[in-house]
């Protein structure tokens, strides 16, 4: 396929990444909800779908690579796309604590938006040195899932 019949679908190349990394993160949460309980204590659940974004992040390395770096350069077309597509995993996260606020998992007063702003950007911290090849895949996902607990210990019912 010519680079011209590419185009008459996809405006740009920053398209191209954001239609992927939309895709993913569906994935993602597609492959989460097909083995979800949703009556399993909430930090299991937040781990669970974080192991499930991080094997397919595992899989396009160079493509999270690109979404991690596009953040940092927030003149770059493609970062205002990425920054949105990270709004809607903290929604995912924020529904996961949801359901554990109903189930009595979290403390009463615990602003479940803002625990998944939280949960969401030390993931993303976690990432960003295994996306430059500074710790290995395991090692990134011990990172993710210490923040998760450190966390959870916080909001949890039976931290107040």
């Amino acid at each position: 396929m010519g680079a011209s019949s590419i185009y008459r679908h996809v405006q740009s190349k920053e398209e191209l990444l954001i239609e992927e990394l939309f895709e993913m993160q569906e994935e993602a949460w597609t492959r989460f909800r097909a083995k979800d309980d949703r009556n399993r204590p909430t930090a299991e659940r937040l781990r669970e779908f974080l192991d499930v974004q991080h094997e397919l992040f595992v899989a396009d390395r160079d493509l999270t690579t690109i979404a991690l770096r596009a953040t940092t350069k927030t003149e770059a077309r493609v970062a205002r796309r990425v920054l949105q597509l990270y709004d809607r995993t903290i929604g995912l996260l924020m529904e996961i604590l949801q359901r554990g606020r109903m189930k009595n998992d979290l403390a009463k007063d615990v602003d479940v938006l803002e625990a998944a702003r939280v949960l969401f950007h030390v993931t993303q911290g976690a990432r960003i040195p295994w996306a430059n090849g500074m710790v290995k895949d395991e090692a990134c996902r011990a990172s993710i899932h210490q923040a998760v607990d450190l966390i959870f210990r916080g909001i949890s019912a039976d931290s107040r």
